[in-house]
């Protein structure tokens, strides 16, 4: 197919973001599902860990603010992640209505397997450590464009 012939059709399939998209994520987390499995862990319980392990404790609605995910969402995740002895929910001191998210110390000790999990990622896909970096900051573009394009519609 020729440029002239996919600049006629902003309808064609190869051309579509979203399908671009859908696709990468798809073969991407295949490969990270491959390699969280050994650990117990779906990438939903993964990016819950991921947080946990830069900030913990977290409440669930800063959770929730971090991985952009609703609490209907996570409220699950985090049930399985406590069922699987990687957290628990504590009532704050200060105000025992609030409830924070801390990980036991299976959950930490955790930590130093999952450490893996980046290296092995990227020497999986086979693409260079500068295009994923590149990758990265353009889908942090697009995401930010996408919310505030979303939040502008009202």
């Amino acid at each position: 197919m020729t440029s002239t012939e996919i600049d006629g059709n902003p309808l064609l399939l190869e051309r579509q973001v979203c399908f671009a998209l859908a696709v990468a994520n798809r073969s991407v987390l295949k490969v990270y599902r491959r390699l969280l499995d050994p650990l117990g862990l779906t990438h939903p319980q993964y990016l819950v860990m991921l947080a946990l392990w830069e900030h913990a404790p977290l409440s669930v609605k800063e959770i929730g603010g971090l991985l952009q995910l609703d609490s209907a969402t996570l409220s699950p995740l985090l049930k399985r992640l406590e069922a699987g002895g990687l957290i628990e929910r504590r009532r704050r001191d200060d105000d025992e209505r609030a409830v924070d998210i801390v990980l036991t110390r299976t959950g930490a000790d955790l930590r130093d397997e999952a450490v893996k999990i980046p290296g092995q990622v990227v020497a999986a896909l086979g693409v260079g450590l500068d295009d994923l970096v590149e990758l990265h900051e353009v889908l942090t573009r697009v995401n930010a464009a996408a919310l505030r394009a979303e939040a502008e519609a009202g």
